[in-house]
C-alpha cells in the first residue's frame, strides 16, 4: 500500500470523526447474503445552503468476512445532471489487518469521496452507490452510508 492511500485513510478517518455540523447521514443494509452487482443504493439529499463548504464521506461497514482488500464503488452525485465516477479505497493492509473502525466482528471504513465541496445549487440532490467488484454476489458488506458534513 502507498503512503499516499494510507494518507487518504487517515484524512478519511479524521473526517469523520470531527464534531462538524452534519448535514446528512443515511446508511442503507445490504443483503448479508450478497450485495448483487445490479443492486444500486441511492440517497436523496436536501440542500438548502450554497455558502458553506461540505465534506462528502462514503462509509462502507463490513463483517471481517469480507473476502477482499479493497473495494470499488460506482459513484453517482448530482442535481438536475448526475456524474458518474468510480472510486477505489482499501480495507485492509497488506497483512489483512482492517483499516476501518472495528466492534467485534464489524468494521466500519469511511472514505473521503468530496472535500471541501460547494453545492452550486439548492434543491434534491441524488447521490447512488453501486459495487464495481468483479462478483455478481458481494458478501461480507452489511451497510453503505453517505455522510455530509461541513467543512471546518
Amino acid at each position: 500500500m502507498t503512503t499516499r492511500n494510507l494518507l487518504i485513510i487517515a484524512i478519511s478517518l479524521a473526517l469523520c470523526s470531527c464534531g462538524a455540523k452534519t448535514m446528512y447521514s443515511d446508511f442503507q443494509s445490504v443483503p448479508m447474503r450478497g450485495w448483487q452487482e445490479d443492486s444500486v443504493l441511492t440517497y436523496a439529499i436536501d440542500v438548502d445552503d450554497t455558502v458553506n463548504a461540505y465534506n462528502v464521506v462514503l462509509c462502507v461497514r463490513h463483517t471481517e468476512s469480507y473476502p477482499y482488500q479493497n473495494m470499488w464503488l460506482f459513484c453517482g452525485f448530482g442535481k438536475d445532471t448526475i456524474a458518474h465516477d468510480t472510486v477505489e479505497f482499501f480495507l485492509a493492509d497488506d497483512r489483512g489487518r482492517w483499516l476501518g473502525n472495528g466492534r467485534n466482528k464489524w468494521v466500519e471504513m469511511p472514505v473521503l469521496y468530496e472535500q471541501n465541496y460547494h453545492f452550486p445549487d439548492t434543491g434534491q440532490y441524488v447521490f447512488t452507490i453501486q459495487h464495481g467488484m468483479r462478483d455478481e454476489s458481494l458478501r461480507g458488506v452489511s451497510d453503505v452510508g453517505v455522510i455530509i458534513r461541513q467543512s471546518k
